[in-house]
């Protein structure tokens, strides 16, 4: 697990590089108090920029991995364009990645691809997600085999072939979404059968 609770409000997350899928300015990622977070912080993405194809990325500096399962909590705080959090892996750069994100604006989750900067929809679920409450959502990758999770429930699955290297971990928001991440826990898995 990512010890967000031993970072310094007010600054960056430790560990983590930033950088931007679309257009528009990087996002503004900030530890920051939360008294509703289990230990007490949270990293936020602040920037309220509104451009519409802007995805900032936080990406973990220490891991790559094709294979692994992350689960991590987050609050859609704030946003009029998009009310968005989501898991991005297997990331080349910041333009080629799986992401998964829940959208507290259009009620869905949603599993894709980015390639080159072009964002494609694998699968999704349409189900409430709700505005200033902390909900889980998970990821796990193995093979071509992707499964993901929402408030510990298995959502749905997918299959793809388009990354199959190891790649690094991000948080992931979209346009103007205010949004805190915690209990970030990342597990490498041991390599699936293809």
């Amino acid at each position: 697990m990512i010890a967000i609770d031993r970072m310094t409000p007010g600054s960056p997350p430790a560990g983590f590089t930033f950088a931007r899928t679309g257009k528009g300015p990087e996002g503004q990622w900030t530890v920051v108090e939360d008294p509703t977070a289990s230990m007490g912080r949270a990293i936020e993405q602040s920037n309220t920029d509104r451009t519409d194809y802007r995805f900032p990325l936080a990406i973990h500096d220490s891991l790559s991995a094709a294979n692994l399962d992350v689960e991590l909590r987050f609050k859609a705080v704030g946003g009029k364009v998009d009310q968005a959090g989501g898991i991005a892996l297997r990331l080349a750069d910041a333009d080629n990645y799986y992401v998964v994100r829940a959208n507290a604006l259009e009620d869905n989750v949603r599993f894709y691809r980015v390639v080159n900067g072009r964002r494609e929809q694998l699968a999704g679920a349409n189900l409430r997600v709700t505005a200033n409450e902390w909900h889980a959502l998970g990821l796990r990758a193995e093979a071509n085999r992707f499964t993901v999770s929402y408030d510990g429930k298995t959502l749905f699955g997918a299959t793809d072939n388009t990354f199959t290297e190891a790649g690094g971990v991000a948080l992931w928001t979209k346009a103007d979404s205010v949004t805190r991440f915690e209990q970030v826990r990342i597990t490498p898995l041991p390599r699936g059968r293809d």
